[in-house]
Formats: structure tokens, C-alpha cells, sequence
């Protein structure tokens, strides 16, 4: 640079400006530009390698262990409580919380209106069969009257001359009145199967008072008694109801062989097969004289005559319900 600021002045170019003031202004741009370009270059490049170095020390900076804060005691209980929640998840709607004084109470219930427990507290006045020492048995049928089903039932047991029990339904007895005269001319017992098929468990007392009695003032009009025998509707009742029934002269009775005629519409021989199951000396095997509107009692109908002489042919008798237990029929 030094060397070109010696050239001659009278040196000139083509267009008559010096020679060296030319070369001068060519200097002083090519400084400032080679500044610029110096400058912006390694401001560039330093940021590059701040940025090179940055991530190489991330890079190469091993991962530090995770150090987990003790939990309180507080805080430990309430996720072990979480953890216990979502694992006994339940579905919504399906289960709900149970108090257990609840189950208790209701397993004393359901104790208390067992069978055999209701057996043993009023002895004589719910009954569940007669003696297992003679070879007895009594056929009863429940829901009767019913023009579909009762007249063949009659007929099967008026050609092999037998009597039967029949419980009978209020509201159907005042629709049916013929079809309980009929019954009761042939030599049938009747009893008392409530107005129109309650549950009388259901039922606060005065209401199932009236379930009885209203039955038993339909009957009584019809054919001029009144029944002494009770068949609660599913075999259900509640022990104040019984000891209610004891205090009026009636008398429970259920059953211990169960024909499950009622149950989908079984096959004659389902039904002789649901009743050898349980069959025995004192037997009361439960069969339907009639049904719902969508009920099929052919079972029950075909079943009937098979199972008498199946019966004779054990050596049982077959007896009505007061023979069986040695009961009045009517009051």
C-alpha cells in the first residue's frame, strides 16, 4: 500500500483524474469493505461456535438421576388410597356402597322368612309337608280358576277318581264362579291363594288382610264356605302375617316338591322329572291350574296322568290337604 501512495502526481488515467487518487479511493474502499466483511465474519463464526460449543456440552453432559422429595405421611396415604381407588374400580351404575348394618338386617330378614325357620316358629300353623311315615301325598294346584287349564285338570282327576287341593284367586273366582262349583261338587278342597296374585310379603298388614278376606268373602258366596288353608302367592309371607293367620284359624301351607310347571314352559317330562327329585313320604307337590296369558300349562296337563299312575304304582296314596295334615278344610 505503501508503494502505490508514491506513484508521480502528473500521472493520470484516461479521463484526466490522478493516477493516485484513484489508487487512494480504491484503497480506502477495499479497507472498509475488508472491515465489514472481517467484522460480520467473525461475529458469525463466533456465534457458530458459541452455538457448536453449547450443544457439544450438552451432548456430552451425562443425564443426572432424578431425585425424588420424600413424600409426607399425608401425602404417601393419599396415593396409596388412588392407587387402591383405580384398582377396585367399579362399573358407575352398576354397583353402589353398601352399609353392612343394611346386609346384616337383611340377612336376619331373610332368615327370619326361611321355610324351615318358619316351620319350627309356628308349628301346626305353616306347614311344608305332612308326616314321612305313611306313604301319602297330596297333589294341590295354585292360580285356579282358569277356563284354559282347570276343566282339563278336573277331568284327568275324575277319571282315576281323585281329589286334589285347588288354591284359588280372588278375581278369578268372581270371573269363574261355575269353574269353582265345579270343584267343589266334585270333591275338591279349596283354599285361599289371595284377591289377585300379591305378594304378600310386600304388603303392610291391613293390605294383606284384605287380600285374604276378600277372597275369602268371594268363595264364600260362590260355594258357601270359607277356607281354612292359605297359599301365599310364591310361597311368600312374613311371620307377623302368620301369626296373624294363626289368630284367625288359618293355616300356611307351601310345598316341598316343586312340579316348576311355571317355569318356561317345561315338557311333561321336565315336570315329572322336577317332581321325582324331591319326592317322599308327606310330600305336597305344586302344580298350576292356571297361568298367564303367555303361559303353556301343556306340560303340566300331559304330565297329570303319568305321574298318578306312577304314584299308585310306588304304593302312595293320594290324599287331599286336610287328610295330609289332619286340618279342617274350612272354617
Amino acid at each position: 500500500m505503501y508503494s502505490i501512495m508514491q506513484t508521480k502526481p502528473e500521472e493520470r488515467d484516461e479521463s484526466g483524474m490522478p493516477t493516485q487518487k484513484i489508487l487512494l479511493q480504491i484503497v480506502i474502499v477495499l479497507t472498509v469493505a475488508t472491515g465489514i466483511l472481517t467484522g460480520t465474519g467473525a461475529k458469525a463464526s463466533a456465534q457458530s461456535a458459541s452455538k457448536a460449543d453449547s450443544a457439544s456440552s450438552w451432548t456430552a453432559e451425562p443425564t443426572k438421576p432424578q431425585v425424588t422429595k420424600p413424600q409426607s405421611k399425608q401425602k404417601q396415604s393419599t396415593v396409596r388410597q388412588k392407587k387402591k381407588n383405580i384398582n377396585n374400580k367399579q362399573p358407575r351404575g352398576k354397583y353402589k356402597k353398601v352399609n353392612r348394618s343394611s346386609i346384616k338386617r337383611a340377612s336376619n330378614r331373610s332368615e327370619d322368612m326361611s321355610w324351615v325357620h318358619l316351620q319350627k316358629k309356628y308349628p301346626g300353623t305353616f306347614a311344608l309337608s305332612g308326616s314321612r311315615d305313611k306313604r301319602n301325598v297330596s297333589l294341590t294346584f295354585d292360580d285356579a280358576p282358569d277356563p284354559r287349564v282347570t276343566p282339563v285338570i278336573l277331568d284327568t282327576l275324575s277319571h282315576y277318581h281323585i281329589r286334589a287341593t285347588f288354591f284359588i284367586v280372588g278375581d278369578r273366582a268372581a270371573k269363574n264362579p261355575e269353574l269353582v262349583k265345579r270343584i267343589m261338587r266334585e270333591g275338591h278342597v279349596i283354599g285361599n291363594h289371595s284377591y289377585n296374585h300379591a305378594i304378600l310379603s310386600k304388603l303392610p298388614l291391613t293390605q294383606f288382610q284384605q287380600q285374604i278376606w276378600k277372597t275369602d268373602g268371594i268363595i264364600k258366596r260362590i260355594v258357601g264356605v270359607s277356607p281354612r288353608l292359605v297359599r301365599p302367592p310364591y310361597g311368600e309371607m312374613k311371620p307377623q302375617q302368620i301369626a296373624w293367620g294363626k289368630q284367625n284359624g288359618f293355616t300356611i301351607v307351601n310345598w316341598d316338591v316343586d312340579s316348576e310347571d311355571w317355569r318356561n314352559n317345561p315338557s311333561s317330562a321336565r315336570v315329572l322329572a322336577n317332581i321325582k327329585k324331591t319326592l317322599q313320604p308327606g310330600s305336597i307337590i305344586l302344580q298350576h291350574a292356571g297361568g298367564g296369558d303367555q303361559q303353556d300349562l301343556s306340560g303340566t296337563i300331559h304330565a297329570l296322568p303319568v305321574l298318578i299312575e306312577m304314584l299308585q304304582s310306588k304304593g302312595y296314596d293320594i290324599v287331599t290337604l286336610p287328610e295330609l295334615l289332619g286340618r279342617k278344610a274350612y272354617r
